[in-house]
């Protein structure tokens, strides 16, 4: 399939003087709504995808062809440019070039690699990150693992949470110098915070769980911040919508009585009834 127009709009966002919120997708069907509903991305985290794909918290043990056969599956099913979270790379610069290839075929815009050191070391009972040159080491494979130059790289850090702003701004400025196409800062709380990362850096800025004083888009993008995820309620709001309707047939309601069931019309246009309609009364002579 051809990815490169898609990337083309995603770039464009990022190049604009706008902040968007992504709407956050797990699936085929969830990313066609987020397309019909006029989201202008959509988000695939790798939290979500370990809780789509293996039903696991998101503790890294998903596989990156797992990641990547669910990041092609929501992509071929609509046009909305994707970005995802890729977590550490699956492993280290060596598998983050390896995991560029297999993302960038699987036809995202847009991806995300952060300094955490995952999976959780063995006796560690709080999150650390890899030394900046290592960090750096990833930026550079991964850069290097992209063929089509559309996609865009995010290097990611959640420094500021963990060893404070000083050395977020420092690994900011060292991935930036390495090339990459955003910034993804995880754990900022404060408009002072976000000065400060906005005034020592000059990519475009992706951040993470915004709330409290950074909800103000207007602010945002004011401070070059382009993407502000909201959280992955959608994902969680579709386990309680399972969970109630089984729970309510389980119970003795019959199915005529369930409540916040789609209609056909709904079940229709996400699934693109009507396109099928015509391939088969164009392909199959009905």
């Amino acid at each position: 399939m051809y990815w490169t127009d898609r990337r083309r709009r995603f770039r464009a966002l990022l190049a604009g003087d706008r902040c968007f919120h992504p709407g956050s997708v797990y699936d085929p069907i969830s990313a066609r709504i987020a397309e019909d509903l006029g989201f202008e991305i959509g988000m695939f985290a790798g939290s979500v995808a370990s809780l789509t794909v293996l039903g696991a918290p998101d503790l890294i043990v998903l596989t990156l062809s797992e990641f990547a056969g669910q990041a092609y599956r929501i992509n071929r099913a609509g046009n909305l440019p994707l970005m995802v979270d890729a977590d550490h790379g699956y492993g280290n610069a060596l598998n983050a070039k390896r995991t560029v290839e297999e993302l960038e075929t699987a036809g995202v815009c847009g991806m995300s690699l952060e300094d955490t050191d995952l999976p959780t070391p063995y006796g560690t009972t709080s999150p650390r990150l890899i030394s900046i040159a290592e960090g750096v080491g990833k930026m550079k494979a991964a850069l290097a693992g992209r063929q089509d130059p559309a996609l865009c790289i995010a290097g990611r850090t959640s420094a500021i949470a963990i060893t404070g702003l000083d050395d977020a701004i420092a690994r900011g400025r060292a991935y930036e110098a390495a090339g990459v196409d955003a910034l993804f800062f995880v754990g900022v709380r404060t408009r002072a915070e976000l000065d400060a990362l906005s005034a020592a850096t000059t990519l475009p800025l992706i951040l993470g769980g915004v709330s409290g004083e950074l909800t103000d888009r207007d602010y945002l993008a004011g401070r070059r911040v382009r993407i502000a995820l909201q959280g992955h309620q959608p994902f969680a709001a579709a386990v309680r919508a399972v969970h109630d309707t089984l729970k309510a047939l389980r119970d003795g309601t019959p199915p005529s009585k369930l409540t916040g069931v789609a209609d056909a019309e709904l079940m229709k246009r996400v699934t693109r009834d009507g396109d099928y309609e015509r391939w088969t009364k164009a392909f199959l002579g009905s």
